[in-house]
């Protein structure tokens, strides 16, 4: 073997030293992969920085991002919107009133209360009753039809309805009827009782009228009066006044009195945070689109403050709205009936 010339072996290592340091390194390529040629950045480099362990699925940002403050005069967190645009809300809570057209509370100074509630929240400004009389839009806003119904009377329907829905999505609901008896009563009207003067009238309630409720007895006990009542009861509120606070038999002037003393054990509550209130009428005074033009107030800490709904709406708007926020898919008109979702921002 020859001897190894150590002067040449020296010379020969500068030579590639000083080569790679005038041309850099050229990184070694995973397994599989292609080493990026020269000149061209490759993700690593300092030019495209790895994102935040915030960034990247699976974990936490180091601090919670600071929450933005409702339109409304509280400052509680906006809640998760559903696909379709409306708030998961935490409660719902439907108030239906009688036999006032939209002019008849729109800036009648009989209806103070009512007009606060129209500009301090939201309102749907071209919404119609179904049809005359009474009963038939409350089937319809229960249930997302008239199931054929065209007049006043008792009546035991056999179609799906809202509770059905409900209950298969887990969500719990109560009705809370002025002056109604307890023990699921089914008759057509009473007077007294824990609620004192006033009568119920079953026409006005729809949920006695469907007989998946008023036969089974875990149901129609969710149908209590006003003495039971509570705003934290369930997810779905629908309030019923008796045949004076609704406006039925009484003044308008009574019928906003009443709404006065009562809508505060809702919306001053803790359980109001994240929810909605509708207050509606079942219909108005004309034949307009079937049951005349109504006034109907949407009362939300997460709407904008005097905000309006101009689309041309019936009661299955308010039954889109709620089937939309909590997924639990439509029935009947409800199906073709936009929803409230602008007035959320959806």
């Amino acid at each position: 073997m020859r001897p190894v010339n150590a002067r040449k072996l020296v010379a020969s290592l500068v030579a590639v030293s000083l080569l790679v340091a005038a041309c850099g390194t050229t990184a070694v390529p995973p397994s599989g992969g292609t080493a990026a040629p020269p000149g061209t950045a490759s993700a690593a480099t300092p030019s495209s920085p790895a994102p935040p362990a915030s960034a990247v699925a699976g974990t936490s940002p180091a601090a919670p991002p600071l929450a933005s403050p409702s339109l409304g005069a509280t400052s509680a967190p906006a809640a998760t919107t559903s696909a379709a645009g409306v708030p998961d809300f935490a409660h719902v809570y439907v108030i239906v009133m009688e036999n006032r057209g939209y002019a008849d509370i729109v800036d009648n100074p009989a209806a103070p209360y009512l007009n606060g509630l129209l500009h301090r929240y939201a309102s749907l400004t071209d919404m119609f009753g179904e049809t005359h009389p009474s009963e038939p839009n409350y089937i319809a806003l229960f249930s997302g039809s008239t199931q054929g119904v065209s007049s006043d009377g008792v009546y035991n329907l056999g179609a799906r309805n809202l509770v059905d829905q409900l209950a298969a999505h887990g969500r719990t609901w109560r009705v809370f009827a002025q002056n109604v008896p307890g023990g699921c009563y089914t008759g057509y009207a009473a007077s007294g009782g824990p609620d004192g003067a006033g009568t119920y009238a079953r026409k006005h309630e729809p949920a006695i009228s469907f007989t998946d409720i008023s036969g089974d007895p875990a149901r129609c006990a969710n149908i209590t009066d006003f003495a039971h009542f509570s705003p934290a009861a369930a997810d779905f509120e629908l309030i019923i006044p008796n045949l004076c606070n609704d406006m039925h038999d009484c003044s308008t002037a009574t019928g906003d009195a009443f709404l006065a003393a009562f809508v505060p054990r809702i919306v001053d509550s803790a359980a109001f945070a994240d929810s909605v209130l509708f207050i509606t009428w079942d219909e108005g005074t004309t034949n307009a689109y079937g049951g005349g033009r109504i006034a109907t107030a949407v009362v939300s800490p997460l709407v904008k403050p005097g905000s309006v709904d101009p689309q041309l709406l019936h009661h299955y708007a308010i039954l889109r709205t709620i089937e939309d926020a909590w997924g639990l898919g439509c029935l009947g008109q409800s199906c073709t009936s936009p929803s409230v979702a602008r007035l959320f921002g959806g």
